[in-house]
């Protein structure tokens, strides 16, 4: 099991839409909407690391509104 984090920052205004997109890709188990540099903090559990791939490069960033992410695989 490989766990990642990604920091999603997206267009104002259309938070809710965004978030619910976000928690409907496989992979993804939790999408909060936070204060500061990023919109969201999204908790992804896949099986190998090219699946984190897969949810945030294909499945995240392909969101409307979305513009810029940050992803971090946890080590331990």
């Amino acid at each position: 099991m490989v766990v990642a984090y990604v920091m999603v920052k997206a267009a104002s205004g259309d938070a809710d839409r965004i978030r619910d997109g976000i928690l409907n890709l496989e992979g993804v188990q939790e999408a909060h909407i936070v204060a500061g540099d990023m919109d969201f903090v999204v908790k992804v559990e896949v099986d190998a690391p090219t699946d984190v791939k897969r949810v945030a490069a294909d499945g995240i960033q392909g969101i409307t509104g979305v513009e810029d992410t940050q992803t971090y695989i946890a080590m331990g």
